[in-house]
This record gives C-alpha cells, sequence and structure tokens, in this order.
C-alpha cells in the first residue's frame, strides 16, 4: 500500500500575471485557467509529480510548492533559468 502523499501547490492569487505558461508547461496537467479571474488555479494537485518546472518558469514567483521530497539533478538548475529568462 502506498503512503505517498499529495505535493501542496500553492498559487499566490495576487502575484499571478495570468500568463497560463504554467498550464502549457506541466506534463501532468495540474493546472486550469480561471478566465473570469485571469488567474490559474490547482485542479488536479494529486497528478503532481514535483517537477517544479511551473515554479521555475512563472515570471511573478506566484507557485510555490511544498510537501514534496527533493531529489537532486531532478529539479531545473537556477542558474540555467535565469539565463533563459531573457528569452520568455
Amino acid at each position: 500500500m502506498s503512503t505517498a502523499q499529495t505535493v501542496e501547490i500553492h498559487v499566490h492569487e495576487q502575484a499571478c500575471r495570468g500568463c497560463e505558461m504554467c498550464v502549457d508547461i506541466c506534463p501532468t496537467k495540474v493546472f486550469g485557467f480561471d478566465e473570469d479571474k485571469r488567474l490559474c488555479t490547482v485542479g488536479h494537485a494529486q497528478d503532481c509529480i514535483a517537477c517544479l518546472s511551473c515554479a521555475y518558469i512563472c515570471p511573478s514567483g506566484a507557485i510555490t510548492h511544498s510537501n514534496y521530497h527533493q531529489v537532486k539533478n531532478f529539479y531545473r538548475d537556477l542558474e540555467f533559468s535565469k539565463r533563459m529568462g531573457k528569452f520568455l
């Protein structure tokens, strides 16, 4: 029997710009988009694999995660992400 816990994903609504980059990059389609509020929403947190792609690509830093086990080399390189930012 699995004892895996669901990763907690927090979207800080005041910071979200409504760019939908998190929706596009998520490999497991965790996010949705609220057209009325123009904000991303967490629709399927149980499907999150904690790749953290959404948090690293978010231009306003509106997405944070908790309750996950960090695996070295699985997560994104911050220096590389900073250099790529000029292309976004």
